[in-house]
């Protein structure tokens, strides 16, 4: 029986052309198993490409254009890699601006692989402890994030991962944060 903890909860997926498949694709299955209710929002209409490890991937069809997405409306936000994705978000002022009201509402962000690029464009990772895929150490660290090599870190209102392998315990800590919310659970810091 799917566990059903997220029953009520809405949660944005923000991406453009180039996300990674694999991260958007398994851990919204996940969200969606556990009762959320997954939207992909982007500055792009209709749909968006996936990137599948070293060629085009999939289409995914576009729920809510950044245009018209209200945070207010969301209570989780997930940000899935891919480099080309979050290379054209963090350069995209809207986008930026929609992160930015996740941070700064406190609401739970989950971000993989390059994914916790768009975060560093809000300013949001100064002092906190966070992991990506490796390449976005020194953009982390010169943003005043503490850099971890590790599968998972939760600190306060984030959770983020490496890579695709990452998954699975991504998904766990992911939907554990979205179900208890920033204000009730404990930061969790792990490091390496």
């Amino acid at each position: 029986m799917a566990n059903r903890n997220l029953q009520g909860k809405k949660v944005a997926i923000l991406v453009t052309d180039g996300f990674e498949q694999v991260e958007l694709l398994e851990p919204r299955r996940a969200l969606d198993e556990a009762g959320a209710t997954t939207k992909v929002v982007s500055p792009k209409n209709g749909t968006v490409k996936g990137w599948n490890m070293k060629e085009w991937g999939k289409e995914v069809p576009v729920d809510v254009p950044l245009s018209s997405a209200n945070p207010d409306e969301f209570d989780a936000l997930l940000l899935p890699g891919g480099v080309m994705n979050p290379d054209h978000l963090r350069m995209d002022h809207d986008a930026v601006q929609f992160v930015k009201r996740f941070v700064d509402e406190r609401k739970p962000i989950a971000a993989i692989c390059h994914g916790p690029w768009t975060l560093v464009e809000t300013g949001a990772v100064r002092g906190r402890t966070i992991t990506s895929w490796p390449s976005l150490k020194s953009d982390l660290n010169n943003a005043g994030a503490h850099w971890v090599d590790a599968e998972v870190i939760v600190d306060e209102q984030f959770v983020t991962s490496r890579k695709p392998d990452d998954i699975p315990v991504f998904n766990r800590e992911m939907i554990e944060l979205f179900s208890a919310g920033v204000q009730e659970r404990e930061p969790l810091k792990k490091s390496a």
